[in-house]
């Protein structure tokens, strides 16, 4: 009896063991469970970070490998232009030199015959006076002819002179370029070693880089078909808008028929009751003749505006300023393409992605009226209307304008937001009713 219950003490005393043990095993994988999600979402965070540094890292490559063949283009041309100048020199210097040989023979005939009376002579020393008359022309002549030599002398030399100033200056002007140009090599050359630096660390986490991809290609598609429905939307208010000012005006026009054909019956009444030898007066004709005449004024039709501003829009394709305030890069491009350094990485952007530095804001590209203002992910987007075009400003942090609202070119429609880098991007759009466009095609860069 006494066994018994000693063993009934001790097994209780095993099994509350054995159950805090495994309590605090479990304590102990739950720790290293949210630990391994915190080291993913970070993991996460820091690949998402490093990937919206290296588009906005291709987009400055990209700007300043443009900003080199400007600048190249600009020393190709000042170098035909020295190239000119120099030709031109030659030429000028060519002809100055064969005016000073002239002048200088000529300088040493007169040297030679420097006397008065030797002119004299040769002009008295005449067979006969028209002979004599001729001697006298041509001693006079040819004095003017050395005059005349030594100004076009002196005018050449500053012909020259003035080519040789330029060419000095247009060589120099190609140097302060070539100056320019070797330090705009040198920041493309620090950005491309940044750019290599990230895409090997990026590389090293393929995994993860796919998993955000994954998600951000998730979250664009959701983005993008919120933009479809408030685009679907404010076509279809639009074309309410219009059947609702094509029924003012026929009813208008009922109405406008209707008084006219009781004002006829009226007057047609009227002149019934009047005698019949009673003839009207050449006024009353006049008047009856006017006011037969008297046609409603057309209505202005909604259509025709938004016909109008839709050609005005499509006159400005490749002049419409860059939606976003301050110094930019275009980060993300339209449409599908690879993203360089990450081989297997594709990217696919129904607008493009503008990145400023500091604080920015977004602005209108053309005058219209805001068609929608709707919310995802925390952040502001709005749509603003063009006639039959529609430009959709996404990723605001705040809003500035309400809708229905008319809005202006260049109009500040609102803040964009930061992302942890410190950089502001604003997501771009441009449809011309549900087709998408390429925006990069419509801006001014």
């Amino acid at each position: 009896m006494v066994v018994f219950s000693l063993l009934c003490a001790v097994v209780p005393a095993q099994s509350s063991s054995k159950l805090r043990q495994l309590k605090n095993q479990q304590a102990q994988l739950q720790k290293k469970i949210k630990q391994s999600e915190q080291l993913l979402r970070s993991t996460n965070h820091n690949v998402k970070l490093s990937l919206t540094n290296l588009t906005i890292l291709n987009g400055e490559i990209d700007k300043q490998e443009k900003a080199i063949h400007d600048i190249q283009f600009e020393i190709d041309s000042i170098t035909h232009h020295v190239n000119k100048l120099s030709n031109e020199l030659g030429v000028l210097s060519k002809q100055l030199e064969d005016k000073k040989q002239k002048y200088r023979h000529s300088m040493i005939y007169l040297f030679s015959n420097r006397n008065s009376q030797n002119k004299l002579l040769f002009v008295l020393s005449a067979e006969n006076f028209t002979q004599m008359v001729r001697r006298y022309n041509y001693v006079r002549e040819y004095a003017k002819y050395q005059r005349v030599q030594g100004i076009l002398i002196h005018r050449k030399e500053e012909q020259v002179a003035g080519v040789q100033k330029k060419l000095l200056e247009t060589k120099d002007q190609r140097n302060q370029v070539l100056g320019l140009q070797q330090m705009e090599k040198g920041k493309l050359v620090v950005k491309q070693g940044e750019q290599q630096k990230t895409v090997k660390d990026l590389q090293s986490k393929q995994t993860q880089v796919q998993s955000v991809l994954a998600s951000n290609k998730k979250q664009m598609a959701q983005l993008s078909s919120k933009i479809d429905y408030y685009v679907r939307l404010a076509i279809e208010q639009e074309r309410k808008k219009r059947e609702e000012a094509e029924r003012k005006r026929r009813e208008a026009e009922a109405q406008e028929r209707a008084r006219r054909e009781a004002e006829a019956a009226a007057q047609a009444k009227a002149r019934e009751q009047n005698n019949a030898n009673n003839k009207p007066t050449p006024e009353k004709k006049v008047q009856a003749h006017v006011e037969s005449k008297n046609e409603p004024m057309p209505e202005f039709r909604e259509s025709n505006k938004e016909y109008r501003l839709s050609q005005n829009f499509e006159a400005n394709r490749g002049r419409l300023p860059i939606p976003i305030t301050g110094s930019y890069v275009i980060s993300a491009h339209y449409g599908s393409y690879s993203l360089n350094g990450l081989s297997g990485v594709r990217l696919d952007n129904k607008g493009v992605n503008i990145t400023a530095k500091g604080s920015a804001s977004a602005c209108c590209i053309f005058d219209g009226e805001v068609s929608a203002i709707f919310s995802f992910g925390g952040l502001m987007n709005v749509l603003v209307r063009h006639g039959s075009y529609i430009s959709v400003y996404c990723n605001l942090s705040s809003v500035s304008v309400s809708r229905g609202q008319h809005v202006s070119t260049r109009q500040l429609l609102g803040g964009v937001a930061r992302d942890a880098s410190g950089n502001c991007t604003l997501h771009f759009q441009l449809r011309k009713e549900t087709a998408v466009l390429n925006p990069e095609s419509w801006l001014a860069r």
